[in-house]
């Protein structure tokens, strides 16, 4: 269990132990945890001992054979799980039962039961529970948000998000089926939740459609049109044999609202919002900003709460609807149909010039 801390006394960091070596964990998440002076990396767990090793070298933490053995660590206050999105939910719980506040990649689960099971356990833990979509915490969306209530497109009529990275290798997680992979989870949920925040959780799902590239177990590319009670409309896109997009429109009765490299931002970019009225163009040059610290930061503001003895002010609806908006996209796609692969125009005696 975490250790309070006493009103008036000095925070001590969160310790947090991280369940696995993703690329995401060594690359992105263990720097920002050990910059910000509310969080150390404590411990490193893998299955292969060396690569706990290497993990945790570069902060002093201990590297930790087997993530049961973390758990039981009491120097552990908190837990990252970057595993499979298959693996959430059991390692998730597992953390929450041995007392461990929890921050776990997105998707929090892979169904909309377990994710609010694991809600309803955290809440009554008295634990943090939080699900790893960063990029609603960058300042960019906030100041979108503000310049749509400011007028600058008129009244908001339709929304379109897109996110799409180039093809992964066949021997990538996500394309397993057994680890929750598919393009819906990995990078679906970043237009979903993007039209979700911007528009708000009242959203339905009025039709979908998820494809299966040639020879793939899981769907590769999709797309689903979302509507709000007033009307307002999201179409959203993606996939993961594509030419690299990461993008949002939002267009109003006046004009548009376009934003690139929406996303995934490194934290030296400067987001440019381009704003398309009757009387001209517009880029709006924005600050840069830490998503990914920020993330962190607001996890430790979460469990902050909860270690000085109040109650834990999380947020229960975003994460749930989320879960239950891709159950709604899958449902709404199924059956998924498979892509055959064509040849390329040199295979097979084809023209290399396009015949109209």
């Amino acid at each position: 269990m975490s250790t309070p801390v006493r009103p008036g006394s000095t925070p001590v960091p969160l310790r947090i132990g991280v369940l696995g070596c993703a690329d995401i964990a060594v690359r992105r998440m263990m720097p920002a945890m050990a910059a910000l002076p509310e969080t150390e990396v404590t411990a490193v767990a893998s299955r292969d001992p060396a690569k706990a090793a290497a993990a945790a070298a570069p902060y002093g933490a201990a590297a930790v054979p087997g993530y049961e053995a973390l758990l039981r660590r009491d120097d552990v206050d908190a837990v990252y799980v970057p595993l499979p999105a298959a693996l959430h939910a059991e390692w998730t719980e597992a953390a929450l039962r041995a007392g461990k506040h929890v921050l776990a990649e997105k998707p929090l689960t892979t169904d909309p039961e377990s994710t609010a099971a694991l809600l309803d356990l955290a809440a009554a833990s008295g634990l943090a529970l939080m699900e790893n979509v960063m990029f609603v915490h960058h300042r960019l969306h906030t100041d979108v948000r503000k310049l749509v209530a400011d007028g600058a497109i008129g009244e908001l009529r339709a929304m379109h998000a897109s996110f799409g990275i180039p093809r992964l290798p066949d021997t990538d997680i996500r394309h397993d089926p057994a680890l929750g992979g598919g393009a819906l989870g990995d990078v679906g949920v970043y237009p979903l939740r993007a039209a979700q925040h911007l528009l708000g959780d009242d959203l339905d799902v009025l039709g979908a459609h998820l494809v299966r590239g040639a020879g793939s177990r899981v769907e590769t590319a999709g797309g689903a049109l979302l509507a709000t009670p007033a009307g307002v409309t999201a179409h959203i896109a993606f996939g993961m044999d594509h030419g690299y997009r990461s993008a949002y429109e939002l267009w109003g009765s006046e004009g548009r609202l376009t934003v690139e490299r929406a996303y995934t931002p490194p934290a030296d970019h400067r987001p440019v919002v381009r704003l398309e009225t009757r009387t001209g163009v517009e880029e709006h040059v924005l600050d840069a900003d830490d998503q990914v610290r920020n993330t962190v930061a607001a996890f430790a503001a979460l469990t902050a709460a909860v270690r000085a003895g109040g109650p834990v002010a999380q947020d229960r609806k975003a994460p749930l609807r989320q879960a239950r908006l891709l159950d709604a996209v899958r449902r709404r796609a199924a059956p998924t149909p498979h892509l055959e692969r064509r040849p390329a125009p040199h295979e097979a005696g084809n023209p290399t010039r396009r015949e109209l």
